[in-house]
């Protein structure tokens, strides 16, 4: 990406965000890349650095643990590992056992479905291969602690079993020696110690000259003597040569070590090279954890459309302060190139400029940015800036100067893939001329169908801004009761300066302000003003949309809130309906599996009874019975329904109930113990024993 001015990254605090970045880096070689990171424009590179970031971000969040965790800088070893006749220490050759565990672990980590889960992070090692070999060769002659064994040659073996016998040997003498000048009294409270690496005795200075041997030294109060004893020096020079001996050996065998891993030098490089790859994208996924990033949908045009969009620094700085950070909502496209943001000091121009071209350069760079994820982000080939004072002391020129060399360079150089940022248009210079350059450049600038954002207080630019095709206005709002900015951005009116009600509120006499709006001009005036009222009716507006908003929600909440009673009370009901029919259908089974065992009781009699005639009567009185209670059950529950039972004498024209079918009928007569009750059309003589008055209900 071409980027002017120099200057560019370090004014919109891009260096602060890779110092950041380089943070989180354990190895040289990830800092190194954080500290250089390159800005894209191929569209290919910029979806593979934000898919790797987006990926591991997603291993961090779930809790996944990625087995890159090898952090150790060993470029200076693989490179004597390539020089014919060097010899890695045992240390050095113990750190690149470590590396090939390291890869060996990030190998099986993406043996599973892993591999489908996070491609891009697998791309990354898809083309090498884990070689065993290097691991076993090196445990072959070291241990884990990097010492090497005794079996890496027969000549080391020996050695060592000799130095072995031998300090066996000398300290069998040693003790023989100290037990006995202990028991004649010439040693101090400590009877040895090690000096220069050899034993030697501990004896009082008085009693030095009573020993035989090599005196190696004496305590600071010159109390004490260190004699190495005559019998022993032989045997301490034996094992000393031994120790030089092995020395020479152990060299040799690291030095042949180092020959046959050389063969795998450039693989190892390779593997190095992973590591500090996955230790850089480790750092990208928790820098975006941290500032909320997102992956946007890259468009290979230029264009933005910026969807809660967060300056990554300044929601670093509020998160730790506790305060809340407003995002900005900004598009530019084919149709609105250009965005002429215009609003009181500090209400935010700037930190929206800044914060558009910041995550433009990081996305680019391959960082995930803090936008909503349904945002859009185009690729452009060429980044111009142009904020704050630029005066240069160098070429003795002034702020505005320096201002006109900047655009002079924009226009010359602006394309249709070009993102522009320029900061207060104009200012600098007599408001009039200062706005005729600055149409004149804004007009230039869309010709050349660059897309950019500039900031101004500057009436006539707001005017030219829905006048000329490609330009927008935008206006930063502002309370103007609590003399407060709002920090929000508003596309497509202008904004107000709000000069005069700033001077107001900050209590300003108010005949100088009488005065600043008689010199004003009337129309410029009076355009300010209505530009002022507009935008607070706008935010009014806004409130009344917001708590009608809400209300609409609640709304809706407490309608879910009843279908989903009404659905559970209507679930309830079938599960009741559910359960009575479960319950008759256990009360038909235990019916019909007691009428089997029942009819099964009936023809064992059957086949033994004589009397078949009686069988078959009980057979009918089980079937046929049965079908009348019911009847007569469901007789029962009509005449409960209709008819109400009396007590008293049972008299001509009353109402009767036959207790034994369950009918209804009227007494025509009364003959002693009976009746003759009317049912129908048909007279029925009965006993009056068999009868229940009875009387219709109202």
């Amino acid at each position: 990406m071409i980027i002017f001015p120099a200057s560019t990254l370090q004014q919109l605090e891009f260096d602060k965000i890779q110092n950041i970045l380089s943070g989180y880096c354990r190895m040289a070689a990830s800092k190194t890349k954080s500290l250089n990171l390159r800005i894209h424009t191929k569209k290919e590179y910029i979806e593979k650095d934000l898919r790797q970031t987006f990926e591991f971000k997603q291993i961090l969040q779930s809790g996944f643990h990625f087995p890159n965790d090898y952090t150790n800088n060993i470029e200076r070893q693989l490179k004597l590992l390539s020089i014919p006749g060097s010899a890695l220490a045992a240390e050095d050759i113990v750190d690149i056992r470590k590396l090939t565990e390291a890869v060996s672990n990030i190998f099986r980590w993406f043996e599973k479905d892993r591999k489908e889960n996070y491609p891009t992070l697998y791309n990354i090692i898809s083309a090498s291969a884990y070689e065993p070999k290097i691991k076993n060769i090196i445990d072959d002659v070291l241990d884990e602690t990097g010492t090497v064994k005794d079996t890496a040659s027969p000549e080391l073996a020996n050695i060592r079993m000799e130095i072995y016998r031998k300090r066996n040997e000398l300290r069998r003498a040693f003790d023989k020696i100290a037990a006995k000048y202990n028991k004649l009294g010439y040693l101090a409270d400590i009877e040895e110690s090690f000096m220069n690496g050899r034993r030697v005795l501990a004896v009082v200075a008085e009693n030095k000259r009573m020993i035989k041997g090599v005196l190696h030294g004496e305590s600071d109060s010159r109390r004490t003597s260190y004699i190495e004893p005559e019998e022993t020096i032989y045997l301490s020079n034996a094992v000393f040569s031994l120790e030089h001996e092995e020395g020479r050996e152990i060299y040799k065998i690291l030095k042949e070590l180092t020959k046959t891993l050389s063969v795998f030098s450039p693989l190892l490089n390779t593997w190095l090279l992973f590591m500090a790859e996955y230790d850089f994208i480790l750092a990208k996924a928790k820098f975006a954890i941290d500032i909320d990033g997102e992956m946007p949908l890259i468009k290979d045009k230029a264009q933005i459309n910026l969807i809660n969009a967060y300056h990554p620094l300044l929601r670093i700085y509020n998160r730790k302060a506790g305060k809340p950070t407003i995002p900005v909502n900004l598009k530019l496209d084919d149709t609105n190139r250009i965005l002429v943001i215009s609003g009181p000091n500090a209400g935010g121009k700037t930190v929206t400029l800044k914060t558009t071209g910041l995550l433009q350069i990081m996305m680019q760079s391959g960082l995930l940015v803090s936008v909503d994820a349904d945002s859009e982000m185009g690729i452009f080939k060429q980044l111009f800036i142009h904020i704050g004072d630029t005066q240069s002391l160098e070429f003795e020129l002034s702020t505005y100067s320096s201002q006109l060399k900047n655009m002079k360079h924009f226009i010359e150089n602006a394309n249709g893939k070009t993102l522009f940022f320029i900061d207060e248009l104009g200012s600098g210079s007599d408001p009039n001329l200062g706005g005729a350059f600055a149409e004149v450049i804004m007009e230039e600038l869309a010709k050349k169908h660059a897309i950019g954002i500039v900031t101004t207080h500057y009436l006539n630019l707001k005017i030219m801004a829905n006048k000329v095709k490609g330009i927008i206005n935008g206006a930063m709002q502002f309370d103007e009761q609590k003399l407060l900015p709002l920090y929000k951005l508003q596309t497509g009116k202008p904004g107000s300066s709000y000069t005069f009600s700033i001077a107001e509120r900050i209590g300003l006499d108010k005949k100088l302000i009488e005065r600043a709006r008689k010199l004003a001009d009337e129309e410029q005036f009076e355009l300010d003003r209505l530009l002022n009222k507009t935008e607070q009716d706008l935010q009014r507006l806004q409130k009344e949309k917001k708590s009608l908003d809400k209300l609409l929600a609640e709304n809706k909440k407490l309608k879910n809130s009843m279908e989903e009673a009404l659905k559970k009370e209507l679930h309830n009901q079938e599960m009741e309906k559910l359960k009575t029919q479960q319950k008759v259908s256990e009360e038909k089974t235990a019916y019909y599996k007691d009428m089997e065992k029942k009819l099964k009781s009936i023809i064992i009699e059957w086949r033994k009874a004589e009397d078949k005639e009686s069988v078959i009567k009980s057979i009918s009185a089980l079937l046929f019975n049965k079908k009348d209670k019911i009847f007569l059950s469901k007789q029962q529950k009509k005449l409960q329904e209709k008819y109400q039972e009396m007590p008293g004498e049972i008299k001509e024209g009353d109402l009767v109930k036959m207790n034994k079918n369950r009918q209804v009928g009227t007494v025509k007569e009364v003959r002693g113990k009976k009746a003759i009750v009317q049912v129908g059309v048909m007279p029925i003589t009965i006993a009056i024993s068999d009868l229940t008055l009875v009387k219709e209900k109202d």
